[in-house]
């Protein structure tokens, strides 16, 4: 994804939080154009219009951001959706990953970490706040035979350069950083990426960070 003008769609009820996320959507985009949908019956009104990214609040005052987030991944499955919130707690977390959510971010994270976040996005990365990926794989590696892909039995098998991506995926390292370690270009690692995604059935950061930690490519 580059950096070019957008249609951000923020679902979000609280108004300093709100303001919050524009300043730093148009640090990001700077042609970004938001729509802000307060409410959950605001939002489903305008789910199915043309977007590029969604900034989802989990809980509104009219209900859960989780039928907007479900909504929004039926109309534009391709599109990240990424969750915003307060609430860390397993069940907030699980149900958003399940629910489709191609990022987890925490509104309490330092603005810096915030704005790296959606600059991770523009790059074609998905976020997963450092908190949330130790509460995932912490889950995982007590309950190791759960998994949150819909179709894990399926999934093809990984090449050794793919297993070695997917590690470094796992371990939280940007494109950049995996091509890196590894001596492959950016675009070399970013392809390895989403064969690795297609391959496992998986659509975000999260699930491949659960995906290593079952292959036992995880210290």
């Amino acid at each position: 994804m580059t950096i070019r003008h957008m249609n951000i769609l923020l679902v979000e009820d609280q108004p300093e939080a709100c303001a919050l996320l524009q300043d730093i959507a148009q640090q990001v985009y700077p042609a970004a154009h938001t729509t802000h949908c307060p409410t959950v019956a605001h939002a489903l009104m305008r789910v199915d219009e043309a977007w590029d990214l969604a900034l989802i609040d989990l809980r509104l005052l009219d209900g859960s951001g989780l039928e907007v987030l479900r909504r929004f991944k039926q109309c534009h499955p391709e599109v990240p959706a990424v969750v915003t919130t307060l609430f860390s707690d397993d069940a907030s977390v699980f149900g958003a990953l399940q629910a489709g959510a191609d990022g987890y971010l925490l509104k309490s994270e330092p603005v810096c970490d915030l704005v790296a976040a959606l600059q991770r996005i523009a790059r074609g990365e998905l976020p997963l706040s450092p908190a949330v990926a130790r509460r995932v794989l912490g889950y995982f590696r007590s309950a190791p035979g759960a998994d949150l892909r819909p179709s894990a039995d399926l999934a093809e098998a990984l090449t050794p350069r793919e297993s070695d991506v997917l590690a470094a995926i796992g371990e939280g390292l940007s494109i950049h950083e995996t091509g890196e370690r590894l001596g492959i270009t950016y675009h070399t690692a970013n392809g390895y990426i989403k064969s690795i995604y297609r391959k496992l059935g998986i659509k975000s950061r999260a699930q491949a960070a659960v995906e290593a930690q079952r292959r036992g490519l995880l210290q």
